[in-house]
């Protein structure tokens, strides 16, 4: 099954294809994972990506697009992928589209995961993070609970933060719904529950 993830930050999506990963062995294919790999290889298109990285500039979608179509055409994608972090615009998407067509591997769908904004605020900002061991944790844990280490609120995780980071997503990447909609492959799932139960709303809605 070929899928797109969607959803705030702070919606669920990472948690629900890691669980769609280890249970059905899809294909993990995160646009920041492929721009690391090309750029270390030293791939034609790795080289292009670097030049912007280092520029501090934004990848070009030309340069994305060809970097994940040619991650498409390996091995371990025939069986399914999980699309994460990619398509984020509108343009995108439309060009994945394309590409995925030449190859006819075409989405499958496009899972939503749907949760309140105000849920997610809350659900981000009481979020804690371990300084030793990594560890994320919530504001109840006053230390580590696995090493005994000083838990703290990371910048990204500060309510104005991420009050910013849910208006980003609204006027880039959440018109994506509406594309996938339009092409009849949305699937919208309620997050705003205990992720085990969203996870079995996932495989139900997918048939799986």
């Amino acid at each position: 099954m070929n899928l797109v993830l969607l959803g705030a930050p702070g919606a669920g999506k990472g948690t629900q294809s890691d669980l769609l990963i280890e249970e059905f062995g899809y294909a993990h294919i995160s646009t920041g994972d492929i721009l690391r790999a090309a750029v270390k290889a030293g791939t034609e298109l790795g080289l292009e990506a670097k030049k912007y990285m280092d520029a501090g500039d934004l990848v070009p979608d030309s340069v994305v697009i060809g970097l994940v179509a040619d991650r498409l055409t390996q091995e371990d994608t025939l069986d399914g992928f999980i699309l994460d972090g990619f398509p984020r615009t509108i343009a995108q998407a439309a060009a994945l589209a394309d590409e995925l067509e030449k190859l006819g591997r075409p989405l499958d769908a496009a899972v939503a995961i749907d949760v309140d904004y105000e849920v997610i605020v809350k659900r981000l900002s009481s979020r804690r993070c371990c300084r030793d061991c990594g560890y994320i944790g919530n504001v109840a844990d006053e230390s580590c609970p696995k090493c005994g280490g000083e838990m703290f609120q990371r910048d990204d995780d500060q309510e104005d933060v991420i009050r910013n980071r849910l208006a980003v997503y609204d006027k880039s990447t959440k018109p994506l719904i509406d594309f996938y909609s339009e092409a009849g492959i949305l699937i919208t799932i309620d997050g705003d529950k205990d992720p085990k139960i969203v996870y079995d709303d996932v495989k139900q809605a997918l048939g799986l």
